[in-house]
């Protein structure tokens, strides 16, 4: 790593307001043990011991950002359904500010629920809805994201796209605009809807599989030649500043007009990748947001994303964990 006083970096995290913008939902967790079949289909029968909810979604990237000491502000649309009532009660547990959420009549809150039996997901049931919210409410949402704006010191904007119909072309180019007018950098954890319309965006970090669809192309992950071509024409279409690539097992790839650098995965013990996204935006923008060199950002991202995986469930990451490794291995 590029000469950092990483413990410095990670104690002016705590100096940071992120406001983070895009779909949320519950996430739903039933836990319990697996020992027969069922008599009535061939499928397993989960004893239940417990069951939970937690905050899931681009509210995950508010509790990455809180737990690495930053501030974080959701911004969201929610339905008035019991899992909006949910997600408001989650907001409060985990002492995060409502203000940036706008509940709209006749909307269904996403809720995601997994069936976990020793250990394992065996199933998960989706409730949602993909619509696009209304113009009316659309423009009630930009409103309430140009007064948060307006009103605190925001460092960083993230962009955290599900597809779930929070985010439009139109949304992501007034918030951009404003985003350029008042010199905040913006970040983008994207899916395949709007995948085309984040132009002008400070730092774009798609997968390998949505970079793959949102590009209509396909090639080999292990040829770095042809992940550079893809990456050219990305920036081609959408002007960003710097493209952070993640490529799973291979790791991250990070490019911008003056650098680019490939960092290997580590090696881990993986239980499950699901959230490891959203703690991998969460990283890089707050990175971004101190300017960090793009090397930097990538290998402290690439670290932490792996971290998360070695837990199941979408978990937060644990600062303290991060920084240790982070100087054990750097330092």
């Amino acid at each position: 790593m590029q000469k950092v006083n990483l413990t410095s970096l990670f104690q002016k995290f705590n100096e940071l307001n992120v406001l983070i913008i895009g779909d949320v939902m519950v996430d739903a967790y039933y836990w319990g043990k697996v020992e027969r079949i069922s008599p009535e289909a061939p499928v397993p029968i989960v004893a239940v011991d417990y069951s939970e909810k937690r905050l899931g979604g681009a509210a995950n990237v508010a509790l990455n950002i809180q737990a690495l000491g930053a501030n974080a502000i959701m911004c969201a649309p929610i339905g008035n359904d019991t899992s909006g009532v949910d997600f408001i009660e989650l907001l409060n547990t985990h002492q995060l500010s409502s203000e940036g959420i706008l509940t709209i009549e006749n909307r269904v809150t996403t809720e995601k629920t997994r069936i976990i039996g020793n250990n394992y997901q065996m199933l998960r049931v989706d409730r949602e809805t993909t619509d696009a919210i209304p113009k009316a409410d659309e423009d009630a949402f930009f409103q309430v994201i140009h007064q948060i704006i307006n009103d605190s010191k925001i460092d960083v904007i993230i962009f955290e796209d599900y597809d779930k119909g929070a985010i439009s072309e139109r949304l992501i180019k007034k918030v951009v605009d404003l985003a350029i007018e008042k010199n905040i950098p913006t970040t983008v954890d994207p899916k395949k809807r709007n995948f085309k319309f984040y132009k002008n965006v400070t730092l774009f970090k798609p997968n390998l599989k949505e970079l793959k669809e949102g590009l209509k192309i396909d090639f080999d992950k292990k040829n770095k030649a042809e992940l550079e071509v893809a990456i050219d024409q990305l920036e081609k279409v959408l002007n960003n500043k710097q493209t952070l690539i993640t490529l799973s097992e291979l790791g991250v790839f990070i490019k911008n007009n003056s650098e680019k650098h490939h960092i290997p995965a580590h090696h881990r013990s993986i239980a499950d990748v699901s959230g490891a996204g959203d703690t991998v935006i969460s990283v890089a923008s707050l990175c971004l947001a101190l300017d960090m060199p793009s090397k930097v950002i990538a290998e402290l991202s690439n670290l932490a994303g792996g971290l998360v995986c070695e837990k199941v469930g979408v978990v937060s990451i644990v600062k303290e964990q991060l920084l240790k490794e982070a100087i054990e291995i750097y330092s």
